[in-house]
C-alpha cells in the first residue's frame, strides 16, 4: 500500500482504536499491522504528537510481563478531533470513489 496513504490515515486509525479501548504502543502497532503493514516505530512518534496536542493522555499500568506499560486514552479534545477526521475522511473517500466510478476502472 502507498506509504502516503498510510501516513494520512494513521492518526485517524489510532484515535478510532483508542476510542474503543485504551491501548499501549505495541498493542496499537499490532492491531494496525494485522490489516495494514506499518513499522512498529511509526506509532511512537505519532503517540507523542497526539499527547502533546492533548488528543490523547497517557498513564502507566503494571505489567505481568515486565515493566509497567504506558497506556493511551482519548481525551474530550481527541474525540472532537476524531469526529473532524472522520468527516474529512468520509468526504475525501466519497470524492475519490466518485472519480474511480466515473473512470470505469473500478475493481
Amino acid at each position: 500500500m502507498n506509504i502516503q496513504f498510510k501516513k494520512g490515515a494513521l492518526e485517524l486509525l489510532v484515535l478510532l482504536i483508542v476510542k474503543q479501548e485504551d491501548q499501549y504502543g505495541y498493542s496499537l502497532s499490532q492491531i494496525i499491522t494485522n490489516r495494514i503493514a506499518i513499522s512498529e516505530g511509526t506509532i511512537y512518534p505519532l503517540l507523542r504528537k497526539l499527547v502533546r496536542e492533548e488528543y490523547l493522555e497517557s498513564y502507566y499500568t503494571p505489567s505481568k510481563e515486565g515493566p509497567s506499560r504506558k497506556y493511551y486514552s482519548i481525551t474530550s479534545k481527541g474525540n472532537v478531533r476524531l469526529n473532524l477526521l472522520l468527516r474529512e475522511w468520509n468526504n475525501f473517500t466519497e470524492a475519490i470513489n466518485m472519480f474511480v466510478k466515473e473512470s470505469g476502472l473500478h475493481e
